[in-house]
């Protein structure tokens, strides 16, 4: 589980740094190494494709992560949260 956390957290932060690539300066890293080249679109390339469904995938597991962590830490302080 730990090994799994640590690829899907990876994979997250991929996605934030293409992202905010993509916002800053019109760059898509992914498919500039994956695809045609940074003028191609994210479906010019079955590899970039699957690295943005693993990223969608990682972050939708994330989020279970976060929720079973702020559940843990609600019920070790009580039910009295900010």
């Amino acid at each position: 589980m730990r090994i799994l956390n640590i690829v899907t957290l990876l994979l997250v932060i991929v996605g934030g740094v293409n992202w905010g690539l993509v916002g800053l300066f019109d760059f898509d890293l992914v498919t500039a190494i994956l695809g045609n080249g940074a003028a191609e679109t994210a479906t010019s390339s079955a590899a970039a494709r699957i690295v943005y469904i693993l990223v969608a995938l990682s972050a939708l597991y994330q989020i279970t992560t976060l929720t079973r962590l702020l559940s843990t830490r609600s019920a070790a302080y009580g039910s009295n949260t900010y």
